[in-house]
């Protein structure tokens, strides 16, 4: 249990950002199956979410809140860039392009009008995992993006000049963000480098070549193949009645057919594509850069989402690289002799794996040799006795107040719970993963710094203009 000041602080929190009427809501299945739950956990967070599931596998939950007149519309697909087949990389995210560029009904860039003419605001994103559509705006044009949403859900239409267009945009974005950036081709490189000859090992963006070659035809197929009602869920939160969303969910979306063979279809693609370890650590890898001075991550191997070993290294990696009081901060930028302009450390758990790592910049004059022979004296020194009692309560303080400070929006409520339902399979799973944070003391963070980090094999990736 999180100690009484912690207690208080959360509660005062809640009371501040969910008060004027805002129990929010949890759980309702199609009429044939509904629930409504009222979820609760020890520090007071409290939702009331309407959940219904369609005859055609579509989840939908909705949560009433009646602050503003205003709602978010979030649509999770459960696909991402660890279903795409060799020479399809990018097909993910093209379609996340794509779907904003015309379906049956609502003609190219017809959503985009919809959205900002009537104050609106939509984005898109795409991971390993998942695809991510999301829209905020005034309650009373609900309807009209339930229409839009299930529009381009079955009539996506993939004309050859946008897709042309859109290979283009995609290409140039890889560019922006990857080739010609520094510390994006480091990230590339890392996942290509820890999870070779895995679906993760593949940029969420696309393969160059395959960006180059792949037909309409293929996305095509991928699209029919995904983007079907059993494999998404929808959150709406904001001031709208549940039975009316539900209703006109039903009306919309009801009609959609469901892939009947999705759930083998994607135990097929992984099971042939295997997502245990092949890297063969320790490895260094330079890259060409445009820095002056190096900037270098160390990666570990991590574990999958949903462990209790990562909630153990999330914490770890706050006590170690998170914010100026951090241990490696401390060490290696703050210090009497400091080796870096600047430190972090990062957990990342997906759904099939995960990495640990650290990134740093090195100071002018600075030796990446040196910097990782003390790198790895300081975490082994952390590993046995340098984390604190205060040091662990005060992440744990600070984990659960970024936690609450996202619960004041409709979109963060939408994110909150959408988040966990699609990784966890349960938008309740946060009751859990509080617990176990907590749960988690002094001694399991050191027994899991000693596990994952300390003396343990890694990726040394560094770039800079003299490599």
């Amino acid at each position: 249990m999180l100690n009484l000041q912690l207690k208080s602080l959360f509660k005062l929190m809640l009371f501040l950002s969910l008060s004027a009427n805002n129990t929010y809501a949890a759980g309702s299945k199609s009429k044939k199956e509904s629930k409504n739950e009222r979820t609760k956990n020890s520090l007071g967070i409290q939702f009331e979410v309407h959940e219904e599931v369609l005859d055609n596998g579509l989840k939908v939950l909705v949560v009433e809140n009646k602050k503003t007149p205003v709602f978010s519309f979030y649509s999770y697909y459960q696909v991402g860039s660890k279903f795409e087949l060799a020479g399809a990389t990018g097909s993910s995210h093209l379609l996340e392009h794509m779907m904003f560029k015309g379906a049956k009904k609502y003609g190219e860039n017809v959503f985009d009008k919809i959205v900002s003419g009537n104050g609106g605001q939509n984005n898109a994103y795409t991971t390993n995992d998942l695809t991510v559509y999301y829209e905020m705006l005034p309650s009373e044009h609900f309807e009209k993006i339930a229409d839009v949403e299930a529009d381009r859900m079955q009539n996506l239409l993939l004309e050859t000049s946008s897709f042309e267009k859109e290979r283009y945009v995609v290409l140039e974005e890889r560019k922006l963000r990857y080739e010609n950036s520094d510390r994006g081709k480091l990230y590339l490189n890392m996942m290509k480098e820890m999870f070779v000859g895995t679906p993760y090992g593949s940029s969420v963006i696309g393969e160059v070549e395959d960006l180059k070659t792949i037909s309409r035809e293929k996305v095509l197929d991928y699209f029919k193949k995904f983007y079907a009602p059993n494999n998404a869920v929808v959150l709406v939160v904001g001031d709208l009645e549940h039975e009316d969303v539900f209703r006109i969910m039903r009306k919309k979306f009801g009609k959609i057919k469901k892939n009947p063979d999705l759930e083998k279809q994607k135990r097929e693609i992984i099971a042939k594509k295997g997502f245990d370890w092949k890297v063969k650590l320790p490895r260094e890898v330079k890259l060409k850069g445009t820095s002056p001075t190096p900037t270098f991550f160390l990666a570990f191997k991590g574990v999958k989402i949903g462990e209790r070993d990562g909630f153990a290294l999330d914490l770890l990696s706050s006590v170690l690289g998170d914010g100026e009081s951090s241990f490696l901060n401390r060490e290696f930028v703050i210090s009497k002799k400091p080796e870096l302009s600047s430190i972090y450390a990062a957990n990342m758990t997906i759904q099939e794996s995960g990495v640990f790592f650290i990134g740093g910049k090195l100071l002018e004059g600075v030796k990446l040799e040196k910097v990782h022979k003390d790198l790895k004296k300081s975490l082994a020194k952390a590993c046995d006795s340098a984390l604190s009692e205060r040091a662990v309560q005060k992440v744990k303080n600070q984990y659960l107040y970024s936690l609450m400070a996202n619960l004041d929006t409709n979109s963060g409520i939408a994110e909150f719970l959408g988040n966990r339902e699609v990784y966890y399979g349960d938008y309740n799973f946060y009751k859990k993963e509080m617990e176990v944070y907590d749960s988690i003391g002094l001694d399991e963070l050191k027994a899991t710094c000693e596990k994952y980090i300390k003396n343990q094999p890694a990726l040394l990736l560094s770039i800079w203009k003299e490599n």
